[in-house]
């Protein structure tokens, strides 16, 4: 489930790109996110097969040995959101995604940030960089050359890539960097009342509280590029 920086990032944009080519980083963010959990926040983890230290997304197989379907889908229904005021707007599509059996990583990942898009009613194309074409370059480099295979002239980037992202290179290749800003909205959050408002959610947090309003409200927060 992606969270809201990301949502932004591609509203933003003229077309998403999935960078599936890279290397799977292990207990970081490719597989799991937040959502509301009592007292604060609870981990939602796919669980993945380990074949080796350099696979790379588009290679990641899920752990069907593990029932994380139906232990996520109970925490999202009937615990975290229950009683939030939309939930029932978008039940149906969120339990079609977990009754549905994914032995492929990056293929849940596309469906579940699609799900997103679409119920804030966002309609940036997604494709997958291995799509595109190989890409025999590293860090920078092989952004310019996602770039350059998307016809892509302009790069929007999280402020975290900052120390490491070399714009001069980018540049050269034809393609400029704005950075993205990203400003978390605050809404009310049903599940924590007056004990205060928790940010850096999967998206769906905003969704199931504040429904029709979401796109406004993440659109109404940000900084202009």
């Amino acid at each position: 489930m992606p969270w809201l920086g990301l949502i932004d990032k591609i509203d933003r944009s003229d077309l998403y790109v999935v960078l599936d080519t890279v290397q799977f980083e292990r207990r970081g963010w490719q597989n799991r996110n937040h959502i509301a959990g009592d007292g604060g926040t609870q981990l939602l983890t796919v669980p993945v097969i380990q074949a080796g230290r350099h696979e790379v997304i588009l290679d990641k197989r899920i752990d069907n040995t593990q029932k994380w379907r139906s232990k996520h889908l109970r925490a999202i229904l009937d615990h975290s959101y229950r009683g939030t005021p939309y939930l029932d707007e978008y039940r149906e599509r969120i339990s079609r995604i977990y009754e549905q059996r994914w032995d492929d990583l990056a293929e849940l990942s596309i469906a579940t940030t699609r799900l997103t898009l679409e119920a804030f009613g966002i309609d940036t194309p997604v494709v997958r960089a291995s799509r595109l074409g190989e890409f025999p370059g590293r860090k920078s480099e092989l952004i310019a050359q996602v770039c350059a295979a998307a016809g892509a002239d302009t790069l929007i980037s999280g402020s975290g890539a900052r120390d490491y992202l070399d714009t001069g290179l980018l540049k050269e290749h034809g393609v400029e960097v704005e950075w993205q800003g990203f400003e978390h909205p605050v809404y009310r959050q049903h599940h924590r009342g007056a004990d205060g408002f928790i940010s850096h959610l999967a998206a769906i947090d905003l969704l199931f509280n504040a429904g029709p309003d979401s796109l406004g409200l993440l659109r109404g927060a940000r900084r202009p590029l």
